[in-house]
């Protein structure tokens, strides 16, 4: 086949407005339907974005010209409506995390792999130029042998901006399972497949109100531990101190240090797709600026490297098994903290290779 990719989009909300601004704009996707179980909130993102077509999942999943479903519901929801756009004889883009359970998730890519169709699977912010930039450095040598990593997120919680927050606070949510995909992805694209972990966690408050919007003021109970931290060990030796928290009246997010034996390279935040590197080499009184360089578009970018990787008969870069040892990664520290214990993770990935600084989301390609 020749020409763009069709794309198709289950979930119209939050998150729904950047993915589509994105994909709308790149030559190699084409945006044919947004589907949602609110019909009305369907309508208003297909008509904002210019998108032809509406409806439900299954008015979605019948459309023969959808090549990719992207999955932008809930959590709880994500493997469920994986399996249908997999029966569908769909490719999966899915947002993350990928399932709620290693066997979830071995059971969605096992489906995909019968059916003869591909699951992806989000961050895709690791693809923009700062993160890309920063691996391509640590590829390069710039701080020698890669080590150790140190990551920070602490906030205080989404409550006091989101307006429907009590997902990010339920089962499959909490910092560790919604940000800590942003930290571990990276540590992966780093160094390579984790190894074992241990961590401790804490919950500061059992329920939590709502800050703004129409129900500001509701409060709901906090079903997940709100700040988890771990000792992440890696099959090449390296190791990471990170940190993913709820609970910090002090906001200290987006900070990703990784040290070699030449120097230290501190990344820009992994949850965002630009920002400059900072590299400090031993005997260095000030950091040297790396400008990032790539692409800077959000969201999305993933959805296209699937739809070349597919027309290319090529690797994408997130993969489902890249985010479902990223699950296993979280999985492991949540145990690990519950047990009191350190827990081995099983799965095993292979170090994705960094984008060239040319590839161009825009192009036409196809």
């Amino acid at each position: 086949m020749s020409g763009p990719v069709g794309v198709g989009v289950i979930g119209a909300g939050v998150i729904s407005g950047t993915y589509l601004e994105n994909m709308t704009q790149f030559a190699d996707l084409k945006v044919l339907f947004v589907a949602d179980i609110d019909a009305d909130r369907a309508r208003a993102q297909a008509e904002k974005y210019g998108v032809p077509g509406y409806g439900s999942t299954e008015e979605l999943l019948a459309v023969d010209e959808i090549e990719i479903v992207v999955n932008l519901t809930i959590p709880v929801l994500h493997t469920e409506i994986g399996h249908q756009i997999v029966a569908a004889g769909k490719h999966v883009w899915s947002e993350k995390p990928l399932a709620l359970d290693h066997e979830s998730s071995a059971a969605l890519l096992a489906a995909a792999d019968a059916a003869g169709v591909r699951v992806a699977c989000a961050p895709d912010t690791v693809l923009g130029a700062g993160i890309q930039t920063a691996m391509r450095a640590i590829a390069r040598g710039d701080i020698g042998e890669p080590l150790t990593a140190t990551t920070l997120f602490h906030v205080p919680g989404p409550e006091s901006w989101h307006p429907n927050p009590e997902f990010l606070f339920a089962v499959g949510a909490g910092p560790l399972f919604d940000i800590g995909p942003y930290y571990v992805t990276t540590l992966v694209h780093a160094f390579g497949a984790a190894s074992r972990v241990s961590a401790v966690s804490s919950k500061s408050r059992e329920v939590r109100t709502i800050g703004s919007g129409p129900r500001a003021g509701a409060e709901f109970a906090v079903e997940v531990p709100t700040h988890h931290a771990a000792l992440i060990s890696f099959e090449g030796g390296q190791s990471s101190q990170s940190t993913f928290s709820f609970q910090n009246a002090m906001p200290r997010n987006g900070f990703v240090e990784i040290s070699g034996t030449e120097g230290t390279l501190v990344l820009p935040d992994p949850n965002m797709f630009d920002g400059d590197s900072m590299l400090w080499t031993f005997g260095q009184d000030e950091p040297t600026t790396l400008p990032a360089v790539g692409s800077t578009f959000g969201r999305g970018s993933g959805v296209l490297d699937l739809a070349r990787a597919i027309r290319g008969g090529t690797a994408e870069r997130a993969t489902g098994a890249l985010a479902a040892h990223v699950l296993d990664v979280l999985i492991a520290v949540s145990d690990a903290a519950e047990a009191g214990q350190p827990v081995d993770v099983t799965s095993s990935v292979p170090k994705p290779e960094p984008l060239p600084e040319s590839w161009d989301p825009v192009a036409a390609t196809l």
